[in-house]
């Protein structure tokens, strides 16, 4: 009996987190796609150049059509997963949009998206921040108002690494296995109506 009681309140538990962490996963990525979309919609132009330019773009083919397609799908994703419509379905073109960034954009940058040398998986490119940015503080406090420069937060060296994107990769393939989750999806009561129109019987006036 007690066994029973602990084996029903652990399924329970574990249904409950996975349907919270269905909740948090969306509302997380959801506002992360929403400003990529919105940023590369404002300066459409720009994304488009930025694809097709080899020298200091991507070097992508077909640059308009794509730059089309990553807008208008962070964007969609961005609203379906704050509604949790289609959860599972938009999660897949997002995961082919991070995969994209990663090999075209962070891959040769290694791991860190932000230069730490003591971090684990610095490169060279990480290791040799520091001094770098060590010597732009000297400048800074020599030659600016420092305490007022780093009233917002301290500088750091973008490295620009797979670091995100990967986290964002992972997270969508978390929601592919959890769903949407229960009560605070459009998925979960769109399939709650279907399913009771099946097993509700049909009847005809005559």
């Amino acid at each position: 009996m007690t066994s029973s009681l602990i084996t029903q309140t652990y399924q329970q538990l574990s249904k409950s987190s996975n349907t919270l962490a269905s909740l948090l996963l969306r509302l997380y990525l959801a506002p992360i796609f929403w400003m990529a979309g919105i940023s590369k919609l404002n300066s459409f132009e720009n994304t488009v150049d930025w694809f097709g330019n080899s020298d200091w773009g991507l070097g992508l083919p077909f640059p308009w059509l794509l730059a089309s397609l990553a807008t208008a799908t962070e964007l969609a994703g961005a609203i379906l997963l704050t509604l949790g419509l289609f959860t599972r379905l938009i999660s897949i073109p997002l995961i082919v949009t991070m995969v994209v960034a990663i090999a075209s954009v962070h891959w040769e940058n290694g791991w860190q998206a932000i230069a730490d040398a003591h971090a684990p998986f610095a490169n060279e490119q990480v290791l040799a921040a520091p001094e770098k940015l060590e010597r732009a503080r000297d400048i800074l406090q020599e030659h600016g108002n420092y305490e007022w420069l780093t009233a917002s937060g301290k500088f750091v060296i973008l490295n620009n690494g797979i670091e995100f994107a990967a986290t964002y990769l992972i997270m969508l393939l978390a929601l592919i296995g959890l769903g949407a989750g229960k009560y605070h999806s459009l998925d979960y009561w769109l399939a709650h109506y279907w399913q009771r129109k099946k097993t509700i019987p049909l009847t005809y006036s005559v």
